[in-house]
Order: structure tokens, then C-alpha cells, then sequence
């Protein structure tokens, strides 16, 4: 009648499989040839399996040990996640920061932003969600996240809103496109030309009417809801658009801003809980944000 077994006889069948030999695999696991042996052939016998054919000293996996190493390998791989939980609670100790982000600021700007706070934070365990304006809201006010960026049109009582980078839209072009040699650029110049635009929502309906009022037509060439996206085939030169400068960060060196009048303004904001767990670290992530805001403002504007 099979018998129980235990750890160790199964780390020595996995290293055997893995290694091709006993001696490779005594090796590996810091033990002797013969406890090698043993460990494998308790194995057998307590599994009441044929694991190995033996031929001129190695040992060749049967079709039954094959179907034992799948299933020791999903076992090992839910260890390996339990030590990574193990991992994660213990950094949670020295400090915890729970950050949801709009998809249009969850490429290079929030990363900068992050990298920055972590300079002066190392010790503090962070995690970053990218999920819609709503979603983020939600999740401050239920505490799945500490702190998060949003555009300007949530609006909660259970919130602490703060207006982030308030400035109005850029045109944004490629450096060899046309308009580069203007320094203004208005709805006017825009007309007939290829645009890559947003979906009609928020800033893609702003954008819209903004440019109905002045009778400004452009052609466009593509309509994405992921500022990336926009401004990805914006500096590959497939046309201009009218973006919020924080969401080119990462590109600035492949596209070129203009100031666009008139000023049509999107801003975001910072929303925390009014007794944040954390408030310490939402404020000290809160400063960084608004610098690394200010710096992308000014750089891409030519100010500095």
C-alpha cells in the first residue's frame, strides 16, 4: 500500500529530472550520491510508481515520473509565490504606498514621479494601478489605493481633491512637421490637416468643440482613448494633436509643443481620503508629483 512522502524525496526526483543524473543532482542539493539514491528509490517505493528505468548507471524518466514532474512543478511555482507574498509583507512593515493612475499618465510620467519618491522612500513598498478616472476614485474612497491621479471630472464629498497641473493643451508635432515654425498655433492652422485625435470624451469632446466654434476641420487620420497612443503616432508623423503636456512625458525629445490659442485647459488632480493610512507618504509623493509636473510643463515649453 503507497505510503505518504515527504519534501524531500520530492526535491531530489525533481533535481534528478532536471540534472539528468544522480550525481549532478546530489551535487545541487548538498548531499551525497548514495542519499540521492535512497531518496529516489523511497520515492518509488512509497509511491508504488516506476519513476526511472535504470541503463549503465543514469536513470531515464518513465512516462509516470513525466506526469509527477508537472505536477511538482505547479507545486514549486505556488511556493515560489507564497515566498514572494512573504516578501511583500515584510517590506509592507517599513512602509506601504498604494498608487491609482489614469492610463494617460501611467507610462514614463508617473514612473519619473515614482523614481524620484523612491530616492528618499527606498524602504517604502510601492504598487501602481492603471484604471479609468472612476475606478481610481473608488478605490481611494475603499482604500485599495492611497492616493490617486484623476482627471478633472471626478467629484466626491468623501474626497480630498486636489487640482494638479492645471495649464492648457499643447500641440504637439513631430520635429520635422511644418508648424514647427510657428510659435502659436491656431484652430485655423490646424484646418485640413492630418490630426490624431481622442475619443469623444473628456478630452477628446473638449478638443471637439473647442475647434467647432472656431469652424476648424481637420482631417483625421486616427482616434485613440490612450494618450500614449496619440502621441506615439503623432512622433512618427502621422499628424499633430492637442494633448495635456503631462502626457508626453517620456517623448519630449521626439515631439515638439506649441502653445495653442485659444487656451483650452484639462487639468488633473490628486485625491486622497480624508484619514489616509498613510498620509505621511501620500504628502511626500504628493510633492514629488507637482515637481516632476512643474519640470514637464517648463521642458516641453521651452522655458528652461
Amino acid at each position: 500500500m503507497p505510503k505518504h512522502i515527504n519534501l524531500r524525496q520530492i526535491e531530489a526526483f525533481k533535481a534528478v529530472i532536471e540534472h539528468g543524473t544522480v550525481s549532478r543532482a546530489a551535487d545541487m542539493l548538498n548531499i551525497s550520491q548514495p542519499a540521492m539514491s535512497k531518496l529516489v528509490a523511497h520515492l518509488e517505493f512509497d509511491t508504488g510508481l516506476k519513476l526511472f528505468d535504470r541503463a549503465k548507471g543514469r536513470l531515464a524518466p518513465t512516462e509516470h515520473a513525466m506526469r509527477l514532474y508537472d505536477e511538482v512543478g505547479r507545486i514549486f511555482a505556488g511556493v515560489r509565490q507564497v515566498e514572494s507574498a512573504v516578501d511583500a509583507i515584510r517590506r509592507e512593515e517599513q512602509g506601504r504606498l498604494a498608487i491609482g493612475v489614469v492610463p494617460g499618465l501611467s507610462g514614463s510620467f508617473i514612473q519619473r514621479a515614482l523614481t524620484s519618491f523612491l530616492m528618499t522612500h527606498s524602504n517604502v513598498f510601492c504598487t501602481v494601478e492603471s484604471i479609468t478616472s472612476q475606478w481610481v476614485a473608488d478605490w481611494v474612497i475603499t482604500r485599495k489605493v492611497d492616493v490617486g491621479l484623476v482627471d478633472a471630472h471626478v467629484d466626491n464629498p468623501y474626497l480630498i481633491r486636489e487640482p494638479l497641473m492645471e495649464h492648457p493643451l499643447v500641440c504637439i508635432m513631430s520635429p520635422d512637421h511644418p508648424l514647427t515654425s510657428k510659435r502659436m498655433i491656431e484652430p485655423h492652422d490646424l484646418d485640413a490637416i492630418p490630426f490624431v485625435a481622442f475619443s469623444a470624451a473628456d478630452i477628446g469632446l473638449l478638443v471637439q468643440r473647442t475647434l467647432d466654434g472656431y469652424r476648424s476641420k481637420p482631417r483625421t487620420v486616427l482616434v485613440s482613448n490612450a494618450a500614449l497612443t496619440v502621441c506615439e503616432f503623432v512622433a512618427a508623423g502621422h499628424g499633430v494633436s492637442l494633448v495635456h503636456p503631462a502626457m508626453t512625458t517620456g517623448l519630449e525629445h521626439r515631439l515638439v509643443a506649441r502653445r495653442f490659442a485659444p487656451e483650452v485647459y484639462y487639468h488633473l488632480q490628486l485625491c486622497r481620503s480624508a484619514d489616509s493610512r498613510n498620509a505621511h507618504l501620500v504628502e511626500a509623493f504628493a510633492q514629488q508629483v507637482r515637481a516632476t509636473a512643474d519640470d514637464l510643463s517648463n521642458t516641453m515649453l521651452g522655458e528652461r
